[in-house]
């Protein structure tokens, strides 16, 4: 039995061959640097060197981040996805090696006269007797001369860390969410208390217009357009009202519960502290930073190994079946040399004419490298264009911060003068209402691009790969 193992794992040691082809990581698709207009701002610090804590420093939406990477339901989903996929490449690389299974057994049987016990027949009256079995076997373990089962293992493998690369993919994504609708949020309660404002003032402004046009001071003409500059703040305080009702309930969603009455108080947008000082390094670095593409490589190396795993079809297929044990009718005398009995034997299986359907296999698996390769290229490119899309909304956004609050200025001057014009009888009230409106719809937009900024900030953040501590950190 020494002997049988000695050579079962002589035979398990042989390095076989592999058809698989080699992994080599595509050329990537992208230049290498991004455009010149993200340039000018570049900063010194690294997004994959702060972590969620860090960049984001609003006490409330920390707490909403943390508690969607616990409850959110898709999370839940990844994760177990990561646990099912390591399941599949422990049974898979299992096959790599002989199953030794153990057995024993014990009977005892009674022989009448003229029968036959242990093979030998009895004379006289009746014969009981006892027997008693131990031993080992392999059964159909495959020889990997040609490495198919030992591609099929590394597939597992690579499939199993493309899991793992995935589930941190989500987890970023879902960090980007959480941010992007709580400020979201923060801009509609912005705009919010901007069109409360604005309608309570038009109202009092729309008290006095009925005043005066019953005084017979102004006309029905200009009663009816202060009307008018009401229900344009009272419509835009409902639309932003359900915008905000919907951002709540996407909230609910991301978060996986309900929100807590007793979190913090929120910052003002102009409070968040988001970094603008993120350096974006080089393309190359996103191979490396960004889990999507790293799972995205891993998808490719299994599709290669897979290829190597039909290829070796089209090879004899080689297995060794063998067993020993001993046999007695003596319990005490049941291990010993009389009572060996071992059985060794080789199989072998060669493929002379399946109708093609190997090298359909084939077709198939090759098919599927391509399309691994495809799909990597377009994650890359896809980063690639996250990050363009990040470094150059930093920069124009500021530059349209800066000129929209220039033109939010002079709106508001040209506000005042309107009404000292009307209220001196030197303009007619229509130059009020376009006036207002103007400003209204200015100081609207300027909360948006102040939200969108930081929104873009976020987004250019998690491009980089930032959010997440090292693999296995």
């Amino acid at each position: 039995m020494r002997k049988i193992f000695l050579a079962l794992a002589g035979v398990t040691a042989l390095a076989g061959c592999n058809f698989a082809p080699k992994h080599v990581t595509p050329a990537m698709p992208v230049p290498s640097a991004y455009p010149e207009e993200g340039r000018p701002l570049q900063g010194s610090l690294k997004a994959t060197d702060l972590g969620w804590h860090t960049f984001f420093t609003d006490p409330r939406l920390q707490q909403l981040i943390g508690m969607a990477l616990d409850n959110n339901r898709d999370l839940r989903v990844s994760v177990a996805r990561i646990a099912e996929a390591r399941g599949q490449y422990r049974i898979q690389d299992a096959a790599r090696l002989p199953t030794l299974d153990a057995s024993g057994s014990a009977t005892r049987s009674r022989v009448g006269a003229g029968g036959v016990a242990a093979g030998v027949p009895t004379q006289g009256g009746s014969f009981t007797f006892n027997r008693y079995d131990i031993g080992v076997g392999v059964s159909a373990f495959e020889l990997d001369f040609w490495g198919r089962v030992r591609n099929l293992s590394d597939a597992a493998r690579a499939n199993y860390l493309s899991t793992v690369a995935a589930e941190r993919a989500f987890r970023l994504s879902l960090i980007r969410d959480v941010a992007i609708n709580y400020l979201t949020a923060r801009e509609l309660a912005e705009r919010i208390a901007l069109a409360e404002s604005t309608v309570a003032s038009r109202r009092e402004g729309l008290r006095i217009a009925r005043k005066r046009l019953d005084a017979g001071v102004t006309s029905a003409l200009d009663f009816r357009q202060a009307e008018t500059l009401l229900t344009q703040a009272e419509t835009e305080l409902a639309v932003l009202r359900r915008s905000r009702a919907e951002t709540r309930n996407f909230s609910y969603v991301l978060i996986g519960a309900p929100v807590p009455a007793d979190l913090p108080e929120p910052l003002s947008m102009a409070r968040q502290g988001i970094a603008r000082e993120i350096g974006p390094g080089l393309p190359s670095e996103l191979l490396a930073n960004r889990p999507d593409i790293i799972a995205a490589e891993e998808q490719l190396r299994a599709a290669r190994a897979n290829i190597g795993a039909v290829r070796a079809a089209f090879f004899p297929t080689i297995s060794l079946t063998g067993s020993a044990g001993f046999a007695s009718n003596d319990l005490s005398d049941l291990v010993g040399n009389d009572g060996l009995r071992w059985s060794f034997g080789p199989s072998i299986s060669l493929p002379i004419f399946d109708w093609g359907r190997t090298r359909g296999n084939l077709t198939v698996a090759e098919a599927r490298e391509n399309i691994a390769v495809a799909s990597y290229e377009k994650a890359v490119q896809i980063a690639f264009r996250e990050v363009a899309d990040g470094l150059a909304g930093r920069r124009y956004l500021a530059e349209q911060i800066a000129s929209q609050e220039r033109a939010l200025e002079a709106q508001r001057r040209l506000t005042r003068l309107a009404r000292l014009r009307y209220e001196n009888g030197v303009a007619q009230y229509i130059e009020v209402l376009d006036a207002e409106r103007n400003l209204f719809s200015a100081e609207q937009a300027m909360i948006e691009l102040r939200a969108a900024d930081l929104r873009n900030l976020v987004s250019l953040y998690v491009a980089l790969g930032g959010g997440l501590p090292p693999a296995g950190g």
